[in-house]
């Protein structure tokens, strides 16, 4: 029975030592953990966003979680290895870590995802989704489930185990949502795809960010905006500006909308008709 209880213990030590990871290191931003059991060393390789949190000044971070993991989780002589993140946004985790925040905030779930899912696919990504599920609204809504998806995401057999997946739950006041994200990094080759194939996308490469500038310690959004032809502004001056130019307009002929009304001119028209 010892082999039996091994091929059991052994899984459940290593998602200890990666919880214990995620929270010592959670404002490294952890993208993924490593482990790898050799007969010498116990490799362990972690990408984060910001390695310097996890190594810290003078290796004194990486030293103390090192002797951590020989004391409490008995591991041989582990060794960690750091590495940056080079795209955060073809990364599940860190994508639905910044959708739990979000919500959290209170921001409106729906927008949420469909901002964070056009981000994956602007980056190349093959395929994305994101699904929310729990009590989305306010305090004492039924639970209920949200879900957004664009390109190719295989859901059973030997091609899911090729898209990337992560599960982060949001801790509202209504209560816990779930978000799950599955990415399909780019240059995956698929079985039933051939490679160079085009996946229907409905994000085109032509979607633009929008930018944002710092002006004066105020942050302002730009948008770019279709306008029309520019309106001739000397076709049309004001009456101030025809006063200051010293022009005057001419009387407009009689019966027309501009004609101006002189005071009695009616009475005195109406009496030269009857003395006729």
């Amino acid at each position: 029975m010892a082999i039996e209880t091994k091929f059991i213990d052994n899984p459940i030590e290593r998602h200890k030592v990666m919880k214990y990871l995620e929270r010592e290191l959670d404002r490294a931003g952890v993208a993924s953990i490593e482990i790898q059991r050799t007969p010498v060393t116990t490799r362990i390789a972690i990408e984060v966003l910001n390695p310097g949190r996890v190594i810290g000044k003078k290796g004194k971070t990486i030293n103390k979680l090192t002797e951590t993991l020989k004391q409490k989780f008995k591991l041989d002589n582990p060794q960690i290895s750091v590495v940056e993140v080079e795209n955060p946004a073809l990364e599940p985790r860190l994508i639905a870590k910044k959708a739990a925040r979000h919500i959290e905030m209170g921001k409106k779930v729906r927008a949420v995802l469909h901002f964070l899912l056009k981000d994956i696919m602007r980056n190349g990504a093959l395929g994305g989704e994101i699904v929310a599920a729990g009590k989305i609204g306010a305090k004492g809504a039924r639970s209920k489930s949200l879900r957004v998806a664009d390109g190719y995401i295989p859901k059973a057999g030997e091609p899911a185990r090729l898209v990337n997946e992560a599960h982060v739950s949001a801790n509202t006041k209504s209560g816990v949502i779930g978000v799950l994200v599955r990415v399909a990094p780019p240059g995956t080759v698929f079985p039933d795809k051939p490679e160079g194939a085009e996946i229907c996308s409905s994000i085109t490469s032509e979607d633009r960010y929008v930018k944002r500038t710092d002006r004066g310690g105020r942050r302002q959004q730009e948008t770019e905006r279709v306008q029309g032809p520019p309106k001739d502004v000397s076709a049309r001056p004001g009456k101030k500006s025809e006063e200051k130019a010293g022009t005057k307009t001419e009387n407009p002929e009689p019966g027309t909308k501009g004609e101006k009304r002189v005071p009695g001119k009616e009475k005195v028209a109406e009496e030269k008709k009857g003395v006729k």
